[in-house]
């Protein structure tokens, strides 16, 4: 099947891009504070106690609960990927956003163990958990909407709008962080001020909610329904025809999530660690400003980096991406670790280049490669199980890591990191070097590609 796509207004692709950047940054507003709550809070409050009173220990936990909910975004994905195949995009994508706010705003009203004993942590965990099930059906239904919509030529560039969201969530949340921080002072943040950030994102949902509602279908899936009312479950022609698509997908997808979380939830505590000890010595407000440097670069690049994917396509902005960002792996600890603010600002404005060019082209991408009657659920799939390969664990993995070469004043050894993160590199490029050639130019009405 290779009927034109439906003509969109451009009103309605405004409308489209808009709903798909404030789904994907309330997401990611969700992550990013609990990534900061997991850094500086949930151990001591919540996980501490229930292990025994042991710090390292109580870390480790927190830094796994945050990693917990990616391993429930294959069912989100699986769930939402087969609703959105078989009856739109549109209806899962409002569901997601209102379970991911929802869960974020009880986290914020959530007793600590010192209240509640055993059981806030417990909850603490569910909560994560139905977060990981709503955001693994959101990014496939708001990347798509995005492309869907998108003219053939400029499919990199839609595609890089619901990408945005995952730096502007980042700048929203340290914003309202230092903000509340400024008001309430450090030591109220850290006892019963870290609750605000949270309780805020019900605003976002509300605005997210009002967009959202006001866009059509996408115009792909509408087509599918004008040729043909009945189609076959997506679930078994995905795992039949196109698993080695799915594998491929999130091996392109999961070397980027290591060090993006690092950047996101990781380098903010490492700075702060004094000098002697290892770390860089740098200031908490220097520290925060890090984090928003890097989320404004982030934004800008993520934009040309879509940009860049219709000029020279997909896999060879991927492949210049992975090669910088091997560079920054190599060299950002020994950068952070001089504690020079303007060097450190620098460090993580450049790791913020080949982030985008590995995360911008990653909806066109990923939409070439399906075929439209699973274009959903292999999108989602793939999204999920890279940002589990990559991005679930890999805070908790770095800190390990540290902690196994480390003593009562050094924070431990580095390198050890970078291998580890460079190591994932190399599936990826394998997985890129395989992509088909004529990726960019696919029809995304068709119901099945020739490599299929």
């Amino acid at each position: 099947m290779t009927t034109s796509i439906i003509a969109a207004e451009p009103s309605q692709r405004r409308r489209v891009l808009s709903g798909t950047l404030i789904g994907t940054t309330v997401e990611w507003y969700d992550f990013f504070i609990y990534a900061q709550a997991a850094a500086l809070i949930f151990g001591s409050q919540f996980f501490e106690p229930a292990s025994g009173e042991n710090a390292a220990v109580g870390q480790i936990i927190s830094w796994a609960s945050l990693g917990i909910s990616f391993l429930f975004r294959p069912l989100g994905a699986v769930v939402a990927g087969d609703i959105g195949d078989r009856f739109g995009r549109k209806g899962v994508l409002v569901f997601t956003l209102i379970g991911m706010g929802l869960a974020t705003f009880l986290i914020g009203v959530l007793p600590t163990y010192a209240t509640w004993g055993i059981a806030a942590p417990l909850i603490l965990v569910l909560l994560r958990i139905i977060q990981g099930i709503s955001a693994g059906g959101e990014w496939g239904g708001a990347a798509l909407m995005a492309v869907e919509y998108a003219p053939k030529e400029r499919r990199g560039l839609f595609g890089s709008a619901p990408q945005v969201g995952v730096p502007a969530g980042l700048v929203l949340s340290t914003a309202v962080l230092v903000i509340v921080q400024a008001a309430i002072g450090h030591d109220a943040y850290l006892e019963w001020g870290w609750r605000i950030p949270f309780l805020l994102s019900f605003v976002l949902i509300i605005i997210g909610y009002l967009i959202r509602t006001a866009v059509d279908e996408s115009p792909v899936f509408r087509a599918m329904q004008s040729e043909s009312a009945e189609r076959s479950a997506p679930l078994p022609l995905l795992f039949k025809n196109h698993w080695r698509k799915v594998i491929q997908g999130a091996l392109i997808f999961a070397a980027q999530q290591a060090p993006g979380y690092l950047v996101i939830a990781f380098f903010g505590k490492f700075a702060q660690i004094p000098k002697e000890n290892g770390g860089a010595g740098i200031s908490p407000e220097m520290a925060w400003t890090g984090t928003l440097v890097a989320g404004v670069c982030w934004m800008i690049f993520m934009v040309l980096s879509g940009m860049i994917s219709d000029s020279i396509g997909r896999a060879r902005t991927f492949i210049i991406g992975y090669v910088l960002l091997i560079i920054g792996e190599i060299f950002m600890w020994t950068l952070i670790g001089t504690g020079n603010s303007a060097i450190y600002l620098a460090t993580l404005a450049f790791l913020a280049l080949p982030l985008a060019l590995t995360l911008g082209p990653l909806p066109a991408m990923y939409a070439e490669m399906f075929p439209a009657d699973v274009r959903y659920s292999g999108v989602s799939i793939a999204y999920a199980l890279g940002a589990i390969l990559g991005g679930a664990f890999a805070p908790m993995i770095t800190q390990m890591i540290l902690d196994s070469s480390s003593t009562e004043t050094y924070v431990g050894d580095t390198w050890k990191v970078s291998v580890y993160l460079i190591a994932l590199t190399i599936p990826a490029f394998i997985a890129l070097f395989l992509l088909p050639k004529d990726l960019e130019e696919r029809d995304l009405l068709n119901l099945k590609h020739e490599d299929a």
